[in-house]
């Protein structure tokens, strides 16, 4: 595949020269929603609050009992993706992407994290320069707590799965 993004037309350039979008932000943002108070979001998640964040910039856990503003939770999840954006560029050296597939990928690492990123298949598959594959390699990240969120008729966690398959069909998009 070329360095150039198939579908849109886009330049893919060097991840680190990258930031989330303020249009990747807001998709963030729809996605997690907004709690004032810390919620567990499904079964076998930890507390999140605000727009799901699940830490603060210091790295203390978010707790049951905690409470935001939407005007903080605002600032707490722009603080957190710009530390994220840090840890994705540099687990990602010599990558290429343009900015639709840079989104997507850091919407992933908000909701699974940057370890599980670190360790995933869809790093380890752009970094060997297949970025379709690392498209498909979204699906396989559809478990909450040991459940099969993709399971018919799921009512235990239906978002994670829809949310995944949005992700897989913009990064299709991309390529």
């Amino acid at each position: 595949m070329t360095s150039r993004s198939l579908g849109t037309g886009r330049q893919r350039i060097a991840v680190a020269l990258l930031v989330t979008s303020l249009a990747g932000i807001a998709t963030w943002k729809q996605n997690e929603g907004y709690t004032e108070q810390a919620v567990i979001p499904t079964k076998g998640d930890v507390p999140t609050i605000g727009h799901g964040s699940t830490r603060y910039e210091d790295g203390t856990p978010v707790r049951m009992g905690d409470t935001i503003t939407p005007q903080r939770a605002d600032v707490l999840a722009r603080d957190l993706i710009s530390q994220d954006e840090k840890a994705f560029a540099a687990s990602l050296p010599g990558v290429k992407l343009n900015q639709d597939e840079f989104d997507l990928y850091m919407d992933f690492i908000g909701q699974y994290g940057i370890g599980t990123w670190r360790k995933g298949s869809p790093r380890k598959s752009l970094m060997a320069g297949n970025y379709v594959q690392a498209c498909h390699d979204l699906l396989k990240y559809r478990f909450a707590a040991g459940f099969d969120c993709s399971t018919p008729g799921n009512k235990r966690c239906p978002g994670v799965w829809t949310r995944q398959l949005q992700r897989h069909a913009k990064c299709m998009e991309a390529q």
